[in-house]
């Protein structure tokens, strides 16, 4: 049933990886809660009515009793305070730390890989066109930092799930689910985290 006390806008077509960040945060953590869409193509979110709501214009924003919070990182760090008992974050503190900075780490680089494999190819159809020269090298230093980060043999980034896993995840499948070489154990590990119950009730939402 959903839960009056939170409502979280996403975009109306459901392929932000930001939204879906903040979704499967809030499913982690087992509230429930309503949901809204924007359609930004229509630049919806800069209207008034979603402006009063969310002073920077972006989705996902988080309305709970009156107080709103957008970013999906935010979001998540937000919940995690409000229930820490279901977390979605490391509970050792450095790996913590980490967590939060491979969240940042893929909010603010790759620009390049992410304009050529938007989160189109891995929510509506793949893309044809082969990866540019700049394109490739930041494709090559994604999966460099993601093996540095990934213990041998293992399928989750610190010895189980948080949503730092799924943020990875996601940037990795804007490769592998377009087709494009991916090392093996990196496809196998992203294979792994889009299994997930809470991620695949977001990638099944009709689009």
């Amino acid at each position: 049933m959903a839960n009056a006390d939170f409502l979280l806008y996403v975009d109306a077509q459901f392929i932000s990886p930001y939204a879906m960040s903040a979704f499967v945060a809030l499913h982690e953590k087992g509230i429930a809660f309503e949901m809204a869409t924007v359609n930004l193509a229509t630049e919806e979110n800069k209207a008034p009515a979603f402006t009063a709501v969310s002073p920077i214009q972006r989705v996902p924003t988080l309305v709970h009793q009156g107080f709103s919070l957008a970013e999906s990182s935010a979001i998540a760090e937000y919940l995690e305070d409000l229930f820490p008992a279901a977390p979605v974050y490391p509970r050792d503190l450095r790996d913590r730390a980490q967590a939060r900075q491979v969240q940042a780490w893929l909010r603010s680089d790759l620009m390049a890989l992410r304009a050529e494999r938007p989160t189109e190819v891995v929510f509506l159809q793949p893309i044809e066109t082969p990866l540019s020269a700049q394109a490739r090298a930041a494709a090559e230093k994604l999966f460099a930092i993601a093996n540095s980060l990934l213990p041998t043999n293992s399928l989750e980034l610190f010895g189980e799930w948080c949503i730092a896993d799924t943020d990875l995840a996601l940037m990795l499948n804007r490769l592998v689910l377009n087709g494009d070489p991916v090392p093996e154990q990196l496809a196998d590990y992203v294979r792994h985290q889009w299994q997930r119950p809470s991620v695949q009730t977001w990638v099944n939402r009709q689009r």
